[in-house]
């Protein structure tokens, strides 16, 4: 039995009320019927995916600190203007997503 993946309960119960195999199936055994509809979702179940994200982040935030640092050092910034808009912008970016990774997604009131 193929099944489409499934995202919210609103979604298993209409795969469910149009599905006569997946009814049968469920009256069953719901459990073992539920675990192999389950969204098997890596961004999820991976938690290394996130992990390498954040420290790719992590890494540009500090290679572009380090490398303002170096220009000002040696003298070819002498004030905030001076600053490559590069790397103000793809520092500016690599801020963001990492802000945006970190904070808890919104919680959806849904119902169902």
């Amino acid at each position: 039995m193929i099944l489409k993946k499934v995202k919210s309960f609103k979604e298993f119960k209409e795969e469910l009320l149009s599905n006569p195999k997946l009814q049968t199936q469920f009256q069953k055994d719901p459990v073992k019927t539920i675990n192999k509809i389950e969204e098997k979702n890596p961004l999820k179940t991976d938690q290394w995916i996130y992990r390498i994200v954040v420290i790719g982040l992590s890494i540009t935030i500090i290679s572009i600190i380090i490398g303002v640092l170096v220009l000002i050092g040696s003298g070819k910034i002498t004030d905030v203007q001076n600053v490559p808009t590069i790397l103000t912008a793809i520092g500016s970016a690599a801020i963001g997503a990492l802000a945006g990774l970190l904070v808890p997604p919104p919680q959806s009131d849904e119902a169902g």
